[in-house]
Order: C-alpha cells, then sequence, then structure tokens
C-alpha cells in the first residue's frame, strides 16, 4: 500500500531541517586546529617569560626596580631598610620590642612600630601648661639682646641707648597659649605712644609710664604740657595739645633790660 504523498513530504521536510542547522554553524565555532596551535604558543610564551639575571651587579625589588651594589633602598611597603650587596638585598630584621595593649596611637615612621603618647598639655621653657590655658611669657634664663621695654625705671633715650650692650630675660609684654597640637603660640602686646618725652618701664610692666604726666620739650628744658612756663626771664613756652614729639610753641618778650631773646 502507497504511502500518502503529503506524510511522505512531511517526513522529508523533518529530516532537511537537522542538516540545514549543522550546515549553518561557523567552521570558527567548531574549531580550527590552526587557532588552537596560536593559543597554546601564547600560553608557552607567558609562562617562559625570562628577566635579565643581575646576580653580581644588582637588587631587583618586587615592582622590578634595579638597584645598585651598595644602594640602600626599601622593598615593598616595608620601613626596614636594605643594602644591595653581591650575595643579594640584605635587610634589617630587628627584633621589635611589644607594644603595650592600651596604646592608642601606634607610628610606623621607623622599622619597628612606635607607641606615640597623646600629650594634653605643652611645654615652654622648663614649665608645662593645659591645652588652650594662656599664659604670660614668664622670664627664663636665656640672655639676648636687651629690647628699652627691660630698662626698668629708665628714660627711654637712656634705655635705647643700653640696649645695644645690656642682656636680657624676655619681655613681659609676652603672651603666650597652648595650642591643641601641644604647640605654643606667643605674641607680643602693642603698646601706646606714651604723652611724655621721658618715659620709664617699670618691672613686670610691658608699657612704657609717664611718671610726671604728659611733657615736652622747650630747647633741652622738659616743661609739662598744658599749662605756660616761664622758661627764662624773656620767653615763655607751652607744649602743643598731646604732640609731646613737637617742640613746645615759646614766646618771646622784651626782657627788663630792654633786649630781647635772640
Amino acid at each position: 500500500m502507497s504511502m500518502p504523498r503529503q506524510r511522505m513530504g512531511l517526513l522529508l521536510l523533518t529530516a532537511f531541517v537537522p542538516l540545514l542547522a549543522l550546515s549553518a554553524v561557523s567552521p570558527a565555532t567548531v574549531g580550527n586546529p590552526e587557532d588552537y596551535a596560536a593559543d597554546e604558543a601564547e600560553r608557552t610564551v607567558g609562562e617562559n617569560i625570562v628577566f635579565d639575571d643581575y646576580r653580581g651587579k644588582g637588587c631587583v625589588d618586587d615592582s622590578g626596580f634595579v638597584y645598585k651594589l651598595g644602594e640602600r633602598f626599601y622593598p615593598g611597603h616595608s620601613n626596614c631598610p636594605c643594602v644591595c650587596t653581591e650575595d643579594g638585598p640584605v635587610c634589617d630584621q630587628p627584633e621589635c620590642p611589644k607594644l603595650h595593649p592600651k596604646c592608642t596611637k601606634v607610628e610606623h615612621n621607623g622599622c619597628c612600630p612606635e607607641c606615640k603618647e597623646v600629650k594634653n598639655f605643652c611645654e615652654y621653657r622648663g614649665k608645662t601648661y593645659k591645652i588652650l590655658e594662656e599664659f604670660k611669657g614668664f622670664p627664663s634664663d636665656e640672655e639676648g639682646t636687651s629690647p628699652p621695654s627691660m630698662a626698668a625705671g629708665v628714660p627711654l633715650a637712656s634705655a635705647q641707648l643700653q640696649s645695644r650692650t645690656r642682656r636680657y630675660r624676655p619681655s613681659p609684654c609676652e603672651w603666650c597659649r597652648c595650642e591643641p597640637n601641644n604647640e605654643v603660640h606667643c605674641v607680643v602686646s602693642d603698646c601706646a605712644v606714651p604723652e611724655c618725652v621721658n618715659p620709664v618701664y617699670e618691672p613686670e610692666q610691658c608699657c612704657p609710664i609717664c611718671k610726671n604726666g604728659p611733657n615736652c620739650f622747650a630747647g633741652t628744658t622738659i616743661i609739662p604740657a598744658g599749662i605756660e612756663v616761664k622758661v627764662d626771664d624773656c620767653t615763655i613756652c607751652r607744649c602743643h595739645n598731646g604732640d609731646w614729639w613737637k617742640p613746645a610753641q615759646c614766646l618771646r618778650r622784651e626782657c627788663l633790660n630792654g633786649q630781647s631773646l635772640s
């Protein structure tokens, strides 16, 4: 009995589809013997890389950097130094002391770790001060060139002359503060301009004072400010208002003998 034509056509179509799919596969996907050989060659070259031999000539670290014989270097992230020798690197390997378990600050600046205590004070001229504490720059035993402010009880002009030869201790004008970074920061106070020509400096005082009040010069004579002063029989002088550095205003009049001051 013959098979119907319709069924025979369906069987042929079913057998043809797998053959068509197999023929569509790329040769590269299936595999090429030449490609396998190339990949194997690349792996062989990568595994057999040969570096230059620096034995007896130098040393090579982990990053490939070459050091000369006798050169000192730090390999990798180590803080322990090495020296390049003909036999290779010779590195320091000290026995580091054990750190206290309560150490809160560890520094790795050297070959061995160190415990650094966190200070809450400042040291200044042999004394200790708390953080943010303000204090006066007390005298110490240090010597230096004397500023006029330390010439106690001496007029300004004399103090300036003596300052070239005298030795002194730090000025009481210095005010300091202990900063959070354990350093002491000091500033020198500013003083107002004195109202006299002969200010003096008292012990433990920063700024000069005018013991006799404001004054000025009338020639070579010091006269008080605010009043008229008879300098001699022929001259009356008066200081400028607050301007001690200006010479006094003087009024000349005819003297009793009929002669005027020239």
